[in-house]
């Protein structure tokens, strides 16, 4: 953002400028007052500009979002400004230009100023001696009044003998008080521009001629000697100057040889007497004061007739020629000569407002124009520094912001990969669970006969007793087989899934912050991992029915038992066929071709037909029985027969006599262990893919709160990447702020290096 100031206001400063020169060039008294507007118009802009540089620099070190970019000194420093600059401002208003008017007494000291002001507004004359000092300055009201020291009650005056009597009534005046005579602008042009005139008593009449410097005379912009033309130079008029000169450096002082007009009555020495004094006061202000050199010095003496001038410009006010009778108050007719004396009066008056003006302007204004010169530099140099600090922590914030994007790029990226890569690591893990868990349950299947031998327990075939021995070889079943399986499966699962975790942390931890890295293991515990393999035996086994009831080994049922199995077996003896019977074929068949039978039967199916048959033959008939045996008697002999049924007795007799508690309990176990054996087939891929699942739960688990620590990485870069996008806007508004700021001080440094050399090097 560029300074702004408008060309149409630029312009009106230009025509505004040209309007106050030309006002300075009609009156050198006119410099001092255009110099003044300027100058509280430039300090005027500095106080706005300080207030706006205030403010901006708080509200940029109050902002917690940013760090710090302006010092608590350079607030404090500017805020200090505000103050400064209204008290200069203030001091700017109330600046004017003082003259002092010096001399011993009755040497015309109040006639000279009378006559400056073109009007009777001191006392003056046979019996009017200044005793105090009299300060006359301009108000704009249209009636003059007094204001005495320490006092600010207004004593109204209407004419000089009013304030005449006033000043001589006040017994509380003595020669080092002051006493203010405000009088209309509108009756004397000269009080119109800012310009003070100081009366002050006569130099030979105190010793206090210190104090009177002190208080009266450090701020004076020149100062009038008013000398008596009728006499020389008074070593009390020297040492007084000299005590000025010690005080102030190079004072502008003025020496008027006043009653210049006693001359015309010996015009035969006029012009020796007039160098006699030249040169005496040359020699006084060149070679005792150095206050100018002698090129100078004739700029500085005049010779006047203090009388004479006001007299004529009464006169002139009246509209009377300047040249005619004496008027009430001034005596006397105007003397030879008085033409040269108006004309030197008048010479005195232009020098005396060119040296006044310059010097004033210096006086008044150099130094405030100084410190304001370093005010604008030093807010320059803070707003300069203000926009390099925004300018780099916006370069900060945009390297950040994109070391924050390409972070963010890279963790999608990679996630998406690893995502692949564990989630083929799962699946190859899972399946080697599954294949490891189904091939250790087989094993253990097949050796289930070895673990149900350990199972020692009181055994009964009563009823009550049977159902406890089941519960507790069910537990015992459920506890070996696990702890079988532990032995063979856990450790090397344990020791996978962990590996497999591992790889999952340390490859997504590249994608996490260093401070979380070093905590991802308390961020994702990983808990001591254990395969539960539920068998659920009492639930598989719960329909188990034992058989623990006697038979014979050479039994019609155990024989036909052991060659058909126990199913065929019920079949055959129990004489039903539980086979679907096969539905006739619907497709029409070739009469040329041969019938064909429906189904082929197998050689278990034909041998089972065949002994039905055969029992069902001899079990609907004893005849059949009695032939078979007469058949076989015939055949072997009854000796035979007699020894193979005594044989068959005895050993039916020895297998009844076994058959004990623990030859029961062997049965059960037997037959516990062929059935188990057949369920807990059935259950094999369901417990490997369940110990499957249960891996790929843990490191599914595992991978989701990596991913979630991931997700919050990514959130958190988000985030940052906002307040990265808002502080770049912030400080975007910042610098702009602070170039206009600068540009600012900048302009106001050329407003014031102008002001210098328009008004204060005008002379140089």
């Amino acid at each position: 953002m560029s300074l702004i100031f408008s060309r149409s206001n630029s312009t009106a400063i230009a025509k505004k400028d040209k309007r106050l020169m030309a006002e300075v060039n009609a009156s050198p008294l006119k410099h001092f007052v255009t110099a003044k507007k300027k100058i509280n118009g430039i300090f005027e802009q500095l106080a706005a500009y300080i207030k706006e540089s205030s403010a901006f620099l708080e509200d940029t070190h109050g902002n917690g979002d940013l760090d710090p970019i302006t010092t608590e000194e350079q607030v404090q420093e500017v805020r200090g400004y505000l103050s400064k600059v209204a008290g200069i401002s203030e001091v700017l208003a109330r600046r004017h230009m003082k003259v002092t008017f010096f001399g011993r007494t009755s040497n015309g000291k109040s006639s000279v100023i009378n006559a400056m002001l073109w009007d009777k507004v001191l006392p003056s004359g046979i019996g009017h001696t200044t005793n105090c000092f009299l300060r006359v300055e301009g108000t704009d009201g249209n009636d003059s009044y007094l204001l005495t020291e320490g006092s600010e009650e207004r004593k109204s005056i209407k004419t000089v003998n009013q304030l005449a009597h006033a000043l001589h009534q006040d017994e509380l005046l003595d020669a080092g008080s002051m006493v203010c005579v405000m009088w209309p602008k509108a009756k004397c042009a000269l009080l119109r521009d800012d310009l003070v005139l100081v009366d002050s008593p006569g130099i030979d009449v105190t010793t206090e001629l210190d104090s009177w410097i002190d208080k009266f005379c450090l701020d004076a912009d020149v100062f009038v000697l008013v000398a008596n033309s009728e006499s020389t130079l008074m070593q009390t008029e020297k040492q007084f100057f000299h005590k000025v000169n010690e005080r102030l450096s190079r004072p502008n002082i003025f020496i008027l040889n006043n009653r210049w007009d006693a001359s015309a009555s010996e015009p035969e020495y006029m012009e020796e007497v007039r160098r006699q004094h030249m040169d005496r006061c040359t020699s006084f202000l060149v070679d005792e004061l150095g206050v100018v050199d002698r090129a100078q010095a004739g700029d500085r003496i005049f010779f006047v007739s203090a009388k004479e001038v006001l007299q004529a410009r009464i006169q002139k006010a009246q509209g009377m020629p300047e040249g005619g009778k004496a008027i009430e108050g001034v005596s006397g007719a105007l003397a030879e000569g008085f033409q040269a004396r108006m004309f030197e009066f008048q010479n005195f008056e232009r020098r005396f407002e060119e040296c006044i003006s310059q010097s004033a302007v210096k006086t008044k204004f150099e130094q405030h124009t100084v410190r304001a010169k370093q005010i604008s530099e030093t807010l320059r140099l803070i707003m300069d520094s203000v926009h390099i600090a925004a300018q780099e922590q916006r370069v900060h914030c945009l390297e950040t912001r994109e070391e924050r994007q390409d972070r963010m790029e890279f963790i999608d990226k990679q996630l998406d990969l690893l995502t692949m890569d564990c989630k083929r690591k799962i699946k190859q893990i899972t399946e080697e669970v599954e294949r490891q868990v189904s091939n250790a349950m087989a094993e253990e299947i097949r050796r289930l006969y070895v673990l149900v031998d350990e199972f020692h327990m009181d055994f009964h075939p009563s009823s009550v007793v049977l159902k406890v021995y089941k519960n507790e070889l069910h537990r015992h079943i459920e506890e070996g087989l696990g702890r079988n399986m532990s032995e063979r499966c856990s450790s090397a699962i344990t020791t996978a899934l962990q590996t497999t975790q591992t790889e999952m942390i340390e490859g997504l931890k590249p994608l996490l912050p260093v401070a979380v890295r070093e905590q991802v293991d308390s961020l994702v515990p990983r808990q001591h991992f254990g395969l539960s393999y539920d068998l659920n035996c009492d639930k598989l086994c719960s329909d188990f029915q034992e058989d623990v009831g006697f038979h014979f080994s050479l039994g019609w049922t155990m024989l036909v038992n052991r060659f058909l199995g126990p199913k065929n077996t019920r079949r055959a003896l129990m004489g039903y066929n539980d086979q679907v019977p096969r539905p006739l074929a619907i497709t029409p068949v070739s009469t040329s071709m041969p019938p064909f039978p429906q189904g082929s039967m197998t050689q278990e199916e034909l041998m089972v037909s065949m002994v039905t048959g055969l029992a069902s033959l001899t079990s609907r008939t004893s005849m059949g029985i009695i032939v078979v045996g007469g058949v076989i008697w015939k055949a072997v002999g009854w000796r035979l027969i007699a020894l193979s049924v005594g044989l068959y007795g005895l050993l039916y007799v020895y297998e009844r006599l076994t058959w004990t508690t623990k030859a029961k309990e062997r049965a059960f176990k037997r037959q516990f262990v062929d059935y188990a054996s057949e369920k807990l087939q059935l259950i094999v891929s369901y417990t490997g893919s369940n110990c499957s699942h249960q891996v790929q739960q843990e490191l599914a688990g595992t991978f989701a709160q990596l991913c979630q620590q991931v997700d919050t990485t990514r959130q958190n870069l988000e985030d940052e990447i906002k307040e990265m996008n808002a502080k770049i806007e912030l400080l975007d508004s910042l610098q702009s702020k602070a170039k206009l700021l600068r540009n600012k001080a900048g302009w106001l440094d050329s407003e014031l290096n102008m002001f210098t050399q328009q008004y204060l090097h005008q002379g140089r």
